[in-house]
Formats: structure tokens, sequence, C-alpha cells
């Protein structure tokens, strides 16, 4: 018997490319996430500032030793609590029309997998070549999105 229920992720009228990728679920998503990445970042740090300012005027200025790394727990916090949420996106990638999906189900990413992507994502940087794998992928995806098992696509 045949399944009638739709999913956002396979929709009934589009056909079905591999994976289960509705046609076009991948056009443009290495320049949109240039795009999303930049706004991400931007966000991240005016959060990280705002932040930081807060606690050093709460504490005196006694916390000043501790504060140089709260960026990278802004990031893993951002990262993982916005793409697990309902929107399965943050504020760059909505604004660059994207979603983070699970590779396998294309169903929600969990927090552990999105603040893990977040993680690699940031370690990335210190390998640049690293970015060059989604040039010969064939669903665009880098080396930290193949380890965290995620995928981007176009939000549908």
């Amino acid at each position: 018997m045949k399944s009638t229920q739709w999913t956002p992720f396979q929709p009934v009228s589009a056909s079905i490319t591999r994976g289960g990728l509705p046609v076009g679920a991948l056009n443009g998503v290495r320049s949109r996430r240039l795009v999303a990445v930049c706004l991400d970042l931007i966000l991240v740090s005016i959060l990280s500032l705002v932040l930081w300012t807060g606690l050093l005027v709460l504490t005196f200025g006694l916390s000043l030793l501790l504060l140089p790394p709260l960026f990278p727990f802004v990031a893993f916090f951002y990262n993982g609590l916005s793409v697990s949420g309902p929107r399965m996106a943050t504020f760059g990638m909505r604004a660059a029309d994207l979603e983070m999906r699970l590779e396998g189900s294309g169903g929600r990413v969990p927090f552990i997998n999105a603040a893990v992507h977040a993680v690699l994502f940031y370690v990335s940087w210190m390998f640049p070549p690293v970015f060059l794998l989604s040039l010969v992928t064939a669903d665009k995806r880098c080396l930290h999105d193949i380890l965290s098992g995620v995928i981007f696509v176009r939000r549908i």
C-alpha cells in the first residue's frame, strides 16, 4: 500500500531526485551559504559584544580575564538553539532562504548535531582548503556537513 502522507521534505507535486530531495532543493546553495555565514558572523559578533559588555559591567571588571573566549560559546549555542528550533535555520540562513536538515531522513536536526556542526565549521576555518570539498560533492556539502550528518537545502 502506497503512503499518501505529505511531508515538507517530499512534496507530492514535485518530482523527487536522489536521496528524496525535490528538484531544485540544492540550486544556489553555495552562494546562499556564503551570505548566511556573513550575516551570522555579524550577528554572533554583536551578541558576543553585548554579552561581554554586560558581564563586564555586572562584575565591575572582575571577569575581564574570563571573557575573551566568549565568541565560541555564543556561536555554539546560537547555532545549536536556532537550527534545532522549529524554523531549522539561523537568522542568516533564513535571510538566505536556507534550512538545515538531517542527511538521511530529512528531519529536524537535533541540538547536538547542530552544535557539533558549528564547532566543526569554526575548526574548518583553520584549514581553508577543506571548504573546496563542496565543489566536488554532488550534494554541495562541506566536510563539516558530512561529519555532522546534515545537509543544507533551499527552504521549500
